[in-house]
This record gives C-alpha cells, structure tokens and sequence, in this order.
C-alpha cells in the first residue's frame, strides 16, 4: 500500500460552481503563464498561477484532457489544489459555441481596444481556442 501511494498524489480541482475532480492521479501537464508545467507525486511544494489551456491528468496508466481557465495551483505533500474560475471535459464543450466565441474575439482583435479591452478578448479568444482544441480529443487520450 504504501508503494501505491507514492505512485499517486491527490489531485483536486475546484470552480466556484463546482468541484470538478477530486481523485488520486499519477501525474498531470498544464499551462503557467511560464510555460507548460508537469506534476509527480513527491513533486516539491509551490504555488503557481494556471494559465488557460488544457491539463492532462495520468489516473490508472490512462491519460484524461479537460480544458482550464485561469486560477491558482497549489503543490503541497501528497495534494495537487487548483482553484480555476471554469473547467471543462470534453463532453461538456459546445464546440458550435466555442467556434462563435472564437470568432467574435478574433473581430474584437481587428477593432480599436483599450488595454482592457484588448486583453479580455484575447483571454475569451485562447479559451475558444482550448476548448476546440480539447474538445477534439476524446475524453481519455
């Protein structure tokens, strides 16, 4: 048993709405605003922002691909915590919506935006992105 759980970390992701995932994992891969990061178990403690993007999580040998927004990672022992304000499976998308979402950024883009402006649409255009982007693959990968 106690092999096992050094193979495995408690991975928990929360929404305000929802608790998304509350499970053992083997590892997981998602985007900082640093780049890519990937966790193992005995991975050192840290905090991190999470950038929007996918996160592939290893449960049982299987890989698993939901779609993030933007929140926080916290590493600590045995506990992987990110706190996001969305996350999606890939059977949750609306890839219809996630299209026109892409696309009324992408027209935002072309207009004259103040720096608000300008960086909300690109945050909406990067999750239409990602969610068409995970969207495409199958639930396991």
């Amino acid at each position: 048993m106690a092999t096992e759980a050094a193979k495995t970390f408690y991975l928990v992701i929360k929404t305000p709405e929802k608790n998304f995932c509350s499970e053992p994992a083997e590892e997981i891969i998602l985007e900082t605003p640093s780049g890519q990061i990937g966790i193992l178990p005995g991975h050192e403690p840290m905090v991190s922002a999470v950038a929007i993007g996918p996160i592939r999580i290893k449960k049982e040998g299987e890989w698993e691909e939901a779609v993030l927004s933007e929140g926080f990672l916290e590493v600590n022992q045995d506990m992987v915590v990110i706190l996001v304000d969305t996350a999606e499976w890939p059977d949750e998308i609306d890839e219809n919506r996630a299209r026109r979402a892409e696309e009324r950024a992408q027209e935002r883009l072309q207009g004259k935006l103040s720096r608000i402006e300008y960086a909300e649409s690109r945050a909406a255009l990067q999750r239409a992105i990602s969610r068409l982007k995970v969207s495409s693959h199958s639930h396991k990968i």
